[in-house]
């Protein structure tokens, strides 16, 4: 379907605002980029050759036996052992002695007298899952070639959360964002153009509902069913809606007696044509200024929550965990510096996004 003139011109604004335009592009790579983070940090291989075949370790479960190991479980591919089984063709030799038993198949393709069927393993750049606890010796430990973020007080590589934490940060506020939005702008639309009775009673329920505690409730509510993403993004949800409930309302209660709005209405348009088609796209701009409110508001709400340990589940990656961490352990800087730049940069791209998505909306904003 071709675009209008009225959304080319906006585009054509939207892209004038260079601070804007650079910030989506980046912010695009970036969370493009986080979800493929299995393949980007992960401590299973990419793709496994084994005896001619290849595997993909990094969406499908392999047990040990299938490399010619000894044991039903998912095959530790960190293990010298298996990875020396993978090299050899599944040589039993690998067990006594992995690393010169691997040394040898690789420098003369034989192992006492007999050839090998090499086999590779293709290792994401970050051979570090979120979850992979590495046996680096004192913990936290500081920034080096094998962990250029170091690692937290668990021995979990710090890079690798952040990416995976990125990930799940904007994942979970597109997802509230969204719902919380269109029910907000709903709620708002119906208050605002009827008005009388049904404005006065969504508003009561509306000041009875905002003054419910809300970290009281999700503290009630993790105590009987426990931490979940999906319990966080429902109760997010709940109490998010009412913040464009307001400007919402306040835009249509001044549209609706507009010209335009009458001549609807005297032609037979229905309600809900007139609100979403007509009155609506007027009261964008000012639904878009709270917009970047809105994200921000629900992203530090899923920190803070994390932060005083009643958000995430405690084994997802989360940005808010990693100030926690770097709260509790002072003498390593690298993890507060780590989280505080994590949440500028993307902070700081999303408002610029937004800001130039509300100037695109706005007719009296020109770009010279």
């Amino acid at each position: 379907m071709a675009m209008s003139e009225l959304n080319r011109r906006r585009l054509r604004n939207f892209r004038r605002n260079r601070r804007a335009f650079w910030s989506l592009i980046l912010f695009s790579v970036l969370f493009v980029a986080s979800l493929f983070a299995e393949l980007i940090a992960n401590d299973r291989p990419i793709m496994v050759s084994y005896k001619g075949e290849y595997y993909f370790p990094v969406y499908r479960f392999y047990p040990e036996t299938a490399f010619g190991g000894d044991f039903g479980t998912e095959a530790i591919y960190t293990d010298p052992g298996v990875q020396c089984l993978i090299k050899t063709g599944g040589r039993p030799e690998c067990w006594d002695d992995p690393e010169g038993v691997a040394r040898e198949a690789a420098e003369t393709g034989m192992i006492a007298g007999q050839p090998v069927e090499a086999g590779w393993m293709l290792w994401p750049p970050i051979p570090y899952h979120y979850r992979t606890i590495n046996n680096v010796g004192t913990a936290p430990s500081a920034p080096d070639s094998a962990h250029l973020l170091g690692t937290d007080d668990t021995s979990r590589d710090v890079l690798a959360r952040v990416i995976y934490g990125f990930r799940l940060s904007i994942l979970f506020t597109l997802i509230v964002t969204v719902v919380a939005s269109v029910i907000g702008i709903s709620a708002g639309a119906i208050q605002g153009y009827f008005g009388g009775r049904t404005d006065l009673i969504f508003q009561r329920l509306l000041e009875i509902w905002s003054s419910t505690p809300s970290l009281f409730v999700i503290i009630i509510l993790f105590a009987i069913l426990g931490r979940s993403f999906w319990l966080l993004v429902f109760v997010s949800i709940l109490f998010g809606w009412p913040a464009l409930v307001g400007v919402v309302r306040a835009e249509f209660l001044r549209a609706r007696n507009f010209e335009y709005v009458r001549a609807a209405r005297a032609l037979g348009v229905s309600d809900r044509k007139i609100m979403f088609r007509h009155i609506l796209p007027n009261a964008m701009v000012a639904t878009l200024t709270m917009l970047p409110f809105v994200v921000t508001g629900v992203i530090s709400s899923l920190a803070a929550l994390d932060y005083l340990g009643y958000g995430l589940p405690t084994s997802a990656p989360s940005l808010g965990e990693l100030a926690l961490q770097a709260k509790q352990n002072l003498q390593a800087p690298w993890l507060g510096f780590t989280a505080f730049f994590s949440f500028a940069i993307m902070l700081s791209l999303l408002i610029f996004i937004f800001e130039g998505i509300r100037d695109a909306f706005d007719p009296r904003k020109t770009f010279r």
